[in-house]
Parts: C-alpha cells; sequence; structure tokens
C-alpha cells in the first residue's frame, strides 16, 4: 500500500500546481511523460513554501516555515512524510541526487522574504539565487537522469533561465509588491520614483539572461526540451508585453498572456520540437 500511498502524494503536487499555475502546469503537460511528476513535486514543495511567506498574514510566518523547512529534512532522514507534498519531494531528492545546498539556498531566500524590504546587488542576486535559480538546477537534476556531465554543462544556463523568470516576476508585480508587502527587490531602485531608465536596465539585464538561457534549452535531453520551452516562450510573451509598457501603466493592471495565446505558443512549441528548429 506505500505505492499508493506515494503516487496519491505526487498526485497532490499536480493538483497543487494545476490550482496555482495553469502557466505551469501547460508546460508541464508538454515534457515526457516520465519527467512530469517529479516536475510537479517540485513545482508543490516550492509553492507551499512561498504561499507561507506571501500570504498566510495572520499566521506566524516564521515559525510556519522553519516548522516546514524541520519536516522536509526529517522527511529527508526517515525516507516518508505524512505531508503528501513533501513525502513527493523528498521521493524526487533522493531519486535525483538534488544537493542538500539548493534546498537550504531555497529556504534562505524565503527567509529573507519574512524580513527584507530592500536589497542591495549582493543580497539581490542571493535572494535571486535561492529563490528561482536553484529551483532551475532541481528540475536540472530531474532532466539530466543521473548525467552529471551534462548537469555541469547546463548549469549556468539553468540559472539565468531561472534568473530571467523571477526578474520578471519582480518587474510584473514591482507594485503589488511595494504596496502590499513593502518590498522592492531591485537593487538601488525607489518605486516611489522609478522611471524609464530604470525599467529600461532592468529589461536589458532580463534579455541577456533569456539570450543564455535559449542556449541550454537547446543543449537539453529531448525528453525535457519541449516543456521548458514552453515555458520560455510563455515567460518571454510576458516580457514582451511588459517592455511595451510605458511605467507609469507598470502595476495598473497585472500583465497576463491570454488562454488563447498561451495555446498558439504551446502549438508553436510543438512544431518547432516536431521540426527540431527549437
Amino acid at each position: 500500500m506505500m505505492d499508493l500511498y506515494t503516487s496519491t502524494s505526487f498526485e497532490c503536487s499536480k493538483i497543487v500546481t494545476e490550482r496555482y499555475s495553469t502557466s505551469f502546469s501547460q508546460g508541464i503537460r508538454a515534457f515526457d511523460s516520465k519527467l512530469r511528476a517529479p516536475v510537479y513535486a517540485i513545482y508543490g514543495f516550492v509553492r507551499y513554501a512561498d504561499e507561507i511567506v506571501d500570504t498566510f498574514h495572520d499566521y506566524n510566518k516564521r515559525k510556519l516555515i522553519n516548522q516546514f523547512k524541520s519536516e522536509i529534512f526529517e522527511a529527508l532522514e526517515t525516507g516518508i512524510s505524512l505531508n503528501p507534498i513533501l513525502h513527493a519531494f523528498q521521493k524526487v531528492v533522493h531519486k535525483y541526487k538534488i544537493e542538500t545546498c539548493l534546498i537550504n539556498a531555497f529556504f534562505a531566500s524565503m527567509e529573507m522574504d519574512l524580513e527584507k524590504k530592500s536589497y542591495s546587488s549582493d543580497l539581490y542576486n542571493t535572494y535571486v539565487y535561492g529563490s528561482a535559480e536553484v529551483i532551475g538546477l532541481m528540475c536540472l537534476r530531474v532532466f539530466c537522469a543521473g548525467d552529471d556531465s551534462l548537469y555541469s554543462r547546463l548549469l549556468p544556463e539553468a540559472r539565468r533561465l531561472g534568473s530571467a523568470f523571477q526578474k520578471i516576476n519582480f518587474l510584473r508585480d514591482i507594485k503589488a509588491d511595494f504596496e502590499e508587502r513593502g518590498r522592492v527587490y531591485f537593487p538601488g531602485v525607489d518605486f516611489a520614483r522609478f522611471s524609464e531608465s530604470d525599467k529600461k536596465e532592468i529589461e536589458t539585464d532580463i534579455q541577456k539572461d533569456f539570450e543564455e538561457g535559449l542556449k541550454g534549452i537547446r543543449e537539453l535531453p529531448r525528453a525535457a526540451k519541449r516543456g521548458v520551452f514552453v515555458a520560455y516562450l510563455y515567460y518571454y510573451e510576458l516580457f514582451r508585453k511588459i517592455r511595451s509598457r510605458p511605467v507609469d501603466l507598470l502595476g495598473k493592471e497585472r500583465v497576463r498572456v491570454s488562454g488563447r495565446r498561451k495555446l498558439y505558443l504551446m502549438a508553436r512549441a510543438l512544431l518547432q520540437d516536431k521540426l527540431n528548429t527549437i
């Protein structure tokens, strides 16, 4: 019956992903079937941690994130958790040999969200690494399926792609982060005087991350390439829309990609994969 519990735990991670992110859910469906469950498990784990620090305002967030952290390390030690999200994630960590240092870096960034309101360049880079780049590296471990040489070769590009995705989230939500949480992630940026030149500088940085990240996507195993490319297209579409908006309109209405446009981008990715032109 243990197999039933484990399979149910992975189903829970899938449900969490589908409820919280239609974009990621659609991207995951583009993976080879053997990759979907572990990626759902990674997303479910990081989503729950992020929810603790971002939305559980009526509760002791620090206590909850410390408890969540303690429970995942206990699960990693014992090989089981009564929390199905943690149980599925620890299974993936063990199977694909995801390094403990990546998990620790992730929690370090989550803990920064409990207290940091503005960031120096060093803290910003540390935060982006732990909140986004390590998630790309966890997924890369899954994609490489034990090929340490391939993992090492693609590690820099995976980090750049995760960085691009996170910076787009920051830019899209800059007004909400400032007004609702008092946070400004970009170093040296005063939201009250956020200018077109500030926005342009950030966009130039994101564009470079995208260019490097795409190089890595092209080197991924076929089973993973299409799904990651779908995510790349979705986020680049968000980036395109954000770039076209003047700074005074940024944050007045959350930038989104329509369902119809997502279907087009999915079809484009499938076609390019079929023609081997990614």
